[in-house]
């Protein structure tokens, strides 16, 4: 899974799964476009990269916003002189709570971050693929939305999952003609920092009792996955390897997913 000469954008690079799989795609030979909202986070990405020996910018940037969105990809082809991969990692889990209770404002948040986000990045990575004569497209979904809808109050969440799913269809499609390939990853309980940004309020009062061991991954008798999980199969997707997928799901959570409905 050899990227040499290649050059990828990662978006939410600055901790867990973006950060794992920016890593990994330099250690495989990319130069590494590392991007976050927050400038510390993701200088130490890129810091890490470097001393590994590995090529990176570091990029800051809110993947909702336009302008932003595009200087950054601007930046990052002006300075490795293109674009192949394309990792649209970024987004929170943002406010779950009952649609009654969940305000106008938390659901803009999770929409913009994690929907408009996604959009951005490819709106402005997809013509420099294009440039190339093609190129991998990665989408971080869930298996909210996609798989599991028993996670009562995470409807904003899981409605930008499922959205994104379709994009990536969507998207397979209408980008197959100029050999791009779009992908979507559908993680489950991984390591990672996300639950950090989840605020969650009243949700006992629209719980629905389902017969479901809490924390129980089946493959690994409990244990959660880890972002270098999931990073290997990003490196796959964004490899040749991965040539002939596209508009493909991938769950990777140990079945945890075929539990639940």
């Amino acid at each position: 899974m050899d990227l040499t000469g290649k050059v990828a954008l990662v978006t939410g690079a600055g901790s867990g799964i973006g950060k794992a799989s920016a890593l990994r795609f330099a250690q495989a030979g990319a130069s590494v476009g590392v991007l976050s909202h927050t400038a510390d986070e993701i200088a130490k990405t890129a810091d890490e990269i470097g001393a590994a020996g590995g090529k990176a910018l570091a990029l800051t940037a809110d993947v909702g916003d336009d302008a932003a969105m595009r200087q950054a990809v601007e930046r990052l082809v002006g300075e490795f002189g293109r674009l192949d991969i394309v990792f649209a990692n970024a987004g929170i889990n943002g406010v779950w709570a009952p649609i009654d209770d969940l305000k106008p404002e938390e659901w803009d948040r999770t929409i913009t971050t994690n929907l408009r986000g996604t959009y951005l990045t490819l709106h402005h990575s997809v013509p420099h693929l294009k440039k190339v004569g093609g190129g991998s497209v990665i989408v971080t979904a869930s298996i909210n939305g996609t798989r599991v809808f028993s996670n009562t109050g995470a409807t904003a969440y899981s409605c930008t999952k499922a959205a994104q799913l379709a994009m990536v269809k969507m998207l397979a499609l209408e980008l197959a003609p100029q050999r791009i390939r779009v992908n979507a990853i559908c993680p489950g309980i991984i390591e990672t920092q996300i639950p950090d940004n989840t605020q969650s309020r009243n949700l006992e009062s629209v719980k629905v009792p389902i017969e479901y061991p809490k924390g129980k991954v089946p493959l690994t008798d409990g244990k959660s996955g880890d972002s270098f999980d999931v990073a290997e199969l990003a490196l796959f997707l964004a490899s040749d390897r991965a040539k002939h997928i596209t508009g493909t799901p991938v769950w990777i959570d140990g079945a945890e997913s075929l539990m639940v409905g």
